[in-house]
């Protein structure tokens, strides 16, 4: 708004206001004692835009976000922990105390800790963890867990059966924006759907939700969750939406929480490749591409289009052209069925 607020254009002002009779060429008393305070004060008017961008919700950032969500009393959702268990096989009688920690293998190993504490019997026992830092990064898969750190290195070996889940990363300023957007634009009074739906982000790892009023008779609330990668939530996040939802919805309501329905969408493509092209590393950009493209529809277009499959195909690098290309066995269009979501299942690369 003030570009035109330049060390120049000031410059030239202050000249223009001193006395005729004063010399005001470059390199005169008048020229080179303005100018300094040209400087300064054109600096001045860029934080004066600064000042205004972070006033406004839609251009601010940080913790000026922060402070512009606290006049909806809306505060961003802090990073949270995974939690899963881990299995130590050893000899019988090792015990395992809380805080026993183990990590991840590879460059940057993700670390977790001991909830319980348990006793090996039987070679084995298994124990509830959590991961030591809060954060998406301990959503990690099977088996994914197997270093031993501490005291127990030698001793024990440990593996976890069961993926790490509930972990997620600090609301993101576009995320937490668009909350605070959603609650000026959509009033939410007395448990309205709007209402139910605010409840249900206002929860770590929720990034949107559906909710649907009287879907099985007076007095019935249906609510639909997504994640933050637009899938279905992990069992424990859908119970902490449930439990939060309880604790503040109107009495009387009965309250259904869930997470959406995933539908697979299975793709099949013969490709032709470009020079230097890897069926490996051009089957990972079709099926990062693809994910991308199905985020986008989530609770909000029920048509995976099969052109815009062949699109993220054809937009990835090294792919010349392509043929055989079925989506969930077919050529048409799939549609999504309501409270669920299309995520990608199987990619058939040739």
């Amino acid at each position: 708004m003030y570009e035109a607020q330049t060390k120049a254009a000031i410059l030239q002002r202050m000249l223009d206001a001193s006395p005729a009779d004063l010399d005001k060429r470059q390199g005169a008393p008048t020229y080179d004692l303005l100018s300094p305070a040209a400087i300064e004060l054109a600096l001045a008017w860029i934080e004066l835009d600064n000042v205004l961008n972070f006033g406004f919700v839609d251009t601010t950032y940080g913790a000026y976000l922060d402070s512009a969500a606290s006049e909806y009393g809306i505060t961003r959702k802090a990073a949270t922990k995974s939690i899963g268990a881990l299995t130590f096989s050893g000899a019988n009688g090792t015990v395992i105390p809380v805080g026993t920690r183990a990590a991840t293998s590879g460059g940057e190993p993700v670390y977790f800790v001991t909830t319980t504490a348990g006793t090996i019997a039987g070679g084995s026992i298994t124990v509830a963890a959590e991961a030591s830092e809060a954060g998406a990064s301990g959503n990690v898969g099977i088996s994914a867990v197997n270093t031993v750190v501490g005291n127990l290195v030698g001793i024990v070996t440990v593996n976890n059966a069961f993926n790490f889940v509930a972990g997620s990363d600090s609301e993101t300023d576009d995320a937490l924006r668009a909350r605070v957007l959603d609650r000026a634009q959509r009033p939410a009074t007395s448990g309205n759907a709007a209402q139910y739906r605010q409840w249900a982000l206002e929860v770590a790892g929720i990034s949107d939700a559906k909710v649907y009023p009287i879907w099985a008779g007076a007095g019935t609330v249906k609510v639909v969750l997504l994640d933050a990668d637009k899938r279905a939530p992990s069992t424990a996040v859908v119970n902490a939406t449930a439990a939060y939802i309880e604790s503040a919805r109107p009495i009387g309501a009965i309250v259904t929480v869930v997470g959406a329905t995933e539908v697979a969408i299975n793709v099949s493509v013969s490709v032709t490749l470009g020079p230097g092209a890897t069926l490996p590393g051009v089957k990972a950009e079709i099926e990062a591409g693809i994910r991308a493209y199905l985020k986008t529809l989530a609770f909000t277009d029920a048509t995976v289009r099969f052109v815009q499959i062949a699109n993220v195909i054809l937009g990835v690098t090294g792919v010349v052209d392509y043929a055989a290309l079925t989506v969930n066995g077919g050529t048409a269009n799939v549609v999504i069925a309501d409270g669920s979501v299309a995520v990608l299942g199987t990619a058939v690369v040739t």
